[in-house]
């Protein structure tokens, strides 16, 4: 018995219904000891602060539907879920918790924080994985891990300790990225540069043999302080004389030297450069071949040290302007000029970074990169789209080490330990009681904590219990693709790679999709300041998760941006309801009729044999378009299949034999009927879960599983079309169509029945099968065909369209006394005068210089699609009258 369906489709009745339903039956929980050949995925882990975004929501539906599709094509899929600590976000939120309390972490003291942080990681961590559950997510939740879990911590130290035992993890002094906002170093794929509006400021450098001056241009003149060099280019004609000699540091009175080195730019400022090792990366380089002085000016705090003398203890900035001042008193500043430069910020607060030299750890990344770079050459990972490849080979052919330590207190804690006595490092897999060396039990561990990339880059493997040898760890490893956004390629993707190799002997995954950006209609990156930010929680509470989905998978073309709008969404909103409305014609239609498995060899009817070839066909792209990751592929594919082929089209052919007396032929059009739209249903799921769920449960067949989920996934190999039949559909289709256009053009009656010839094209030699089928185009054409043939005589009153069914044939309307010329012409000719009236206000608009300035982006956009619409209907309409007008 069939399930009577609501009369309109209400998306929050069914979601979460379903999903409860999912979860109890473990639907999502994937068994080691289960057949089916292995099919997994890792999410990228989002952030324990998180909430749901667009780009989590893009990633995680493509996810889902790979999961959903593996899981009911026979695989034993596993989708392994969790999330990331994020050391230095998560530490900002406690941290301002206590600031609005009136307190301090380093009031709480290290201890009493860590818990504090992780009682809000138990009261609002989960925010984002419940919201990963609305969006339909079918991670296996049970499995769910914390970076910061017991299992994952384990294996962060072992890999930690293996990777310091071999030589590949260091401490020591060098130029790192520090945020004096969150007090900690950052690696530089943790600055984010922004183009900002500055000034170079020239200053004079006196020689100290007193021959002159050599002039200098710098952006930060606070880091002068710190110089202890002055250095031009060796091919430099301007300044080979200078070489070898020496300046007197204005402000500090300090002898630095004048030398060459080809890492200056001749073209930039003088093309001579001041050198501060400790507070500039290139510098540091520099100074490092020329064994130079490394003076840090600057306290962790961002104010300036006691080596900056008289600026001791004053801002950065503030010791900027102060500087700026004094050197201009003192006659040594030359110049300053505006000039636009790349300013590096915190990426989590902001604030304007500062290089500086510090002791921190550091992994060697070249002999990482090494087997990790040969991967993807070699096809063992395939990066999709290709051209992605390019950069991650630039980045990892140039590689730099790795700034593992954060000096903050949330996080992996470095498991050193120091002795007070002998100062020998201990590095261990345990906690040391004593030291090693001296026996000493005065040891400290070191306060710093581990980037939290570190942990991350362990994930595929971690999560499945390394380093204990789990069934799941010898199953799912390697996994099958990681889907991830471009912006982690170098963060995650290429550390995974790296350490997959090193401590599993082969990568963390076959595949890497990499999708676009989801940006806003007009093609821009959606931004709180710019007011553009569209809410995938309110999508989804507004027009439901399946049309959300949809939308997000339609328009994941490879390569492309989505460029989302609501419209969009909200039409394909209407896409579920065209489902729902062809569920309840169906169940109108039932009575107590079960339906049996398919007999294609009993299928008696055109439209019955047309709508299984169009299935078959239909599922053998998805299937394939699924495979080769064209997510926007597999959809539209869907979409035209249900909406048009099967709802637009066969539910009007088959009508007469619903409505018919032949209870025989009813039957068997009736469990086509139902085998099509429960297989399309089967189809649709991965991509509309709840919506394909809630219909296909509510269809009357015998072999029917517990759940759509765990139904097999249709695929046709061997689909065919012996018979031709599709390319009889194509004609009736395009025929109905052709005089449907011409119907609607000349504004006949719907009611009124027209006749009509069919001039056949001579090479379609076939004439009987279209007399066969002519029935078709006269119900639904309301036409009455009088002549088909290869050669025709066109009455004088009668318009010609071809069929779009190949040019197969060109359809000849009678109009003898079903059109009044005259007042037809008429009509046509006013609606040309109202489309043209309307059309000029908005072309005069984007004629008009200062409007088209002035006007926002979106603004522009629609002013532009509304004049191509009016003409567009205007040449619509011309055409049409100049057709009529011909008959006369």
């Amino acid at each position: 018995m069939a399930t009577e369906l609501a009369k309109v489709y209400e998306p929050a009745d069914v979601e979460d219904r379903w999903y409860r339903f999912w979860v109890e039956n473990r639907y999502f929980h994937a068994n080691p000891a289960s057949d089916g050949t292995p099919y997994s995925m890792v999410i990228p882990p989002p952030n324990v602060t998180g909430v749901l975004h667009m780009g989590h929501a893009l990633n995680n539906t493509l996810q889902d539907i790979l999961a959903r599709w593996k899981r009911m094509s026979g695989h034993n899929t596993l989708w392994m879920p969790g999330t990331d600590h994020a050391g230095i976000a998560t530490q900002n939120v406690v941290e301002r918790q206590l600031a609005a309390e009136g307190t301090t972490r380093h009031a709480y003291g290290r201890e009493q924080f860590i818990n504090r942080v992780w009682q809000w990681r138990e009261q609002s961590g989960g925010t984002i994985i419940n919201q990963l559950k609305r969006l339909g997510a079918s991670c296996d939740w049970e499995r769910e891990r914390f970076t910061m879990d017991e299992g994952l911590s384990r294996a962060v130290r072992e890999v930690f300790v293996r990777l310091y035992e071999e030589g590949l993890i260091y401490r020591g002094d060098y130029i790192i990225n520090w945020c004096p906002r969150c007090m900690t170093a950052l690696s530089d794929l943790e600055v984010d540069f922004e183009a900002k509006a500055g000034k170079l400021y020239y200053i004079d450098y006196p020689l100290e043999d007193g021959t002159g001056i050599i002039t200098v241009a710098t952006t930060r003149p606070e880091t002068m302080l710190g110089d202890t060099a002055v250095a031009v280019n060796p091919d430099d004609e301007r300044y080979r004389e200078y070489i070898g000699k020496s300046v007197i540091l204005p402000i500090m009175d300090r002898r630095i030297p004048i030398l060459a080195d080809s890492y200056v730019d001749k073209g930039f400022g003088t093309g001579a450069v001041k050198i501060t090792p400790a507070h500039d990366p290139n510098d540091f380089e520099l100074g490092r071949r020329h064994n130079l002085p490394m003076i840090r000016i600057m306290e962790e705090d961002g104010k300036m040290s006691a080596e900056a003398g008289k600026y001791k203890g004053i801002d950065r900035f503030q010791a900027r302007s102060k500087l700026v001042l004094e050197l201009n008193d003192r006659k040594y500043l030359r110049k300053v000029e505006e000039y636009a430069h790349s300013v590096g910020h915190c990426y989590r607060c902001k604030t304007v970074i500062e290089p500086t030299v510090s002791k921190q750890w550091f992994v060697k990344m070249k002999p990482l990169a090494e087997p990790a770079i040969k991967a993807v050459q070699d096809g063992q990972v395939r990066i999709i789209p290709k051209g992605w490849e390019n950069t991650y080979f630039d980045w990892m052919n140039n590689i730099r080490d790795w700034c593992i330590s954060r000096q903050i207190w949330w996080g992996h804690r470095i498991p050193a330990w120091y002795c007070e006595e002998c100062k020998e490092v201990v590095v261990s897999r345990e906690d040391p009681v004593v030291c090693p060396k001296c026996g000493s039990r005065n040891m400290f561990q070191d306060p710093d904590v581990l980037d939290t990339w570190f942990s991350s880059a362990l994930w595929p493997f971690s999560t499945l219990g390394w380093p204990d040898e789990t069934p799941e760890l010898e199953l799912y490893y390697p996994t099958s693709v990681l889907v991830t956004a471009f912006d982690i390629l170098f963060f995650w993707v290429a550390r995974m790679i790296m350490m997959g190799i090193k401590f599993m002997g082969k990568p963390p995954f076959a595949d890497v999709y990499i999708h676009a950006l989801v940006r806003d209609s007009q093609g821009q990156k959606m931004s709180k300041s710019k007011g553009n930010v569209i809410d995938p929680l309110v999508m989804i509470e507004k027009y439901g998760t399946d049309a959300f989905r949809f939308t997000m998978a339609a328009m994941a073309a490879q390569g492309r941006d989505v460029k989302l709008s609501e419209e969009r969404i909200e039409g394909y909103r209407n896409f579920c309801n065209k489902i729902w409305n062809a569920a309840r014609f169906i169940h109108m239609n039932l009575g107590e009729f079960v339906a049996e498995p398919l007999n294609k060899e009993a299928l008696e009817t055109l439209p019955d044999k047309w709508i299984i070839s169009r299935l078959e066909s239909v599922s053998r792209e998805v299937d394939k378009a699924l495979k080769d990751y064209r997510f926007n592929d597999a959809a539209n594919e869907l979409y035209a299949f249900i909406w048009h082929e099967f709802c637009d089209w066969y539910l009007e052919f088959i009508k007469p034999v619903l409505y018919g007396e032949d209870s025989i032929k009813k039957q068997t059009t009736l469990n086509c009927l139902i085998h099509v739209f429960e297989t399309s249903m089967r189809l649709l799921h991965p991509i509309m879960p709840f919506i394909t769920e809630e219909v296909w449960q509510s269809l009357p067949f015998t072999d029917k599983k517990e759940s759509i989920m765990v139904s097999e996934y249709p695929f046709y190999e061997g689909y065919s079309d012996p018979e031709g039949i599709e390319a009889i559909m194509d004609f009736l289709q395009g025929v109905i169509n052709a005089i449907r256009i011409v119907r609607s053009e000349m504004n006949i009656n719907p009611s009124l029945e027209i006749q009509v010839i069919l001039h056949i094209n001579q090479n379609y030699s076939d004439k009987e099968i279209y007399i066969q089928n002519t029935e078709y185009i006269e119900r639904l054409a309301r036409a009455k065909l009088v002549n088909i043939d290869y050669e025709i005589d066109k009455p004088k009153l009668s318009i010609s369209q071809i069929s779009t069914g190949g040019d197969v044939a060109e359809v000849v309307l009678l109009l003898e006394g079903v059109i009044d010329i005259d007042a037809e012409t008429a009509r046509l000719r006013k609606e040309i005068e109202k489309a043209d009236k309307e059309l000029k206000p908005f072309e005069a608009k984007m004629a008009n210089e200062g409007f088209v300035k002035k006007a926002p982006a979106e603004v522009l956009e629609k002013t532009k699609r509304i004049i191509e619409e009016l003409a567009q209907k205007k040449a619509k309409l011309s055409e049409s009258l100049k057709r009529l007008e011909g008959l006369k």
